[in-house]
């Protein structure tokens, strides 16, 4: 996808920047960032509103978030955006989200160090598009973990990077953000099932099956009065 046009200023509105702070403030309490660590970004046109560096949570407010330019990564308002400016802007230019967080929740890390994969040891990984890829280490802010990372999240929603952290994206900060709780769940999931056997995973075509049930079921729509609730239709089983 070619990055959208240059936006001005009003393409961020303040609710994007108190969106921000009020998930920044959530991700010590969730478990998913310890102290300082982490970042979340939304897009909106041509420009990207990233959390700051080195800012305490807690201290952030929305005049804080930084604005940066997606097509030459300038920044336009706000103090020294966040380290991973880098990474975000390659995601956002590699893929239409438009909301990312960043985390570094301790099962996602402690897996990081000894997977090349998490494999789907529930159906919740099918709305991360599939078994989450581990993306090779490289130091925090480079244009290597950018790369690696952008490179990893094809097709996915979201990417485990080693010795590091993990990615979530969604088309809103919302969305984006319950993919890094849920990643960080299924992490520890495989962890729990790891001490006591070796886990069944489900296969690509049972992810499939079940998105293709959330998009029959109309999964967190609301229905209308009247409206009649029914069952996906099973697929036959196969013949003799």
């Amino acid at each position: 996808m070619s990055a959208p046009a240059d936006g001005g200023h009003d393409d961020v509105s303040p609710a994007d920047r108190e969106d921000l702070v009020a998930f920044a403030r959530r991700m010590g309490p969730d478990d998913l960032a310890p102290a300082m660590s982490g970042n979340l970004s939304v897009r909106r046109g041509g420009l990207m509103a990233i959390t700051p560096s080195g800012m305490p949570y807690e201290r952030m407010t929305p005049a804080d978030i930084c604005l940066v330019r997606t097509s030459d990564a300038a920044l336009l308002s706000g103090p020294r955006p966040s380290t991973e400016t880098p990474m975000h802007l390659a995601l956002y230019q590699a893929s239409d989200v438009a909301a990312i967080v960043h985390t570094h929740s301790p099962f996602v890390v402690a897996l990081s160090t000894v997977l090349d994969e998490l494999p789907a040891v529930h159906y919740a990984m099918a709305d991360l598009g599939g078994a989450v890829r581990v993306a090779p280490y490289a130091r925090f802010g480079t244009a290597q973990l950018a790369a690696g990372a952008s490179a990893a999240m094809a097709g996915r929603s979201a990417v485990i990077l080693r010795n590091h952290g993990a990615l979530a994206c969604g088309p809103t900060l919302a969305r984006a953000y319950e993919r890094a709780r849920t990643l960080e769940w299924l992490a520890r999931v495989y962890w729990y099932a790891r001490l006591v056997g070796t886990p069944r995973t489900l296969d690509e075509g049972a992810l499939t099956e079940v998105s293709d049930a959330v998009r029959a079921l109309r999964y967190g729509e609301t229905a209308t009065p009247g409206e009649g609730i029914t069952s996906p239709r099973a697929s036959p089983p196969p013949g003799p």
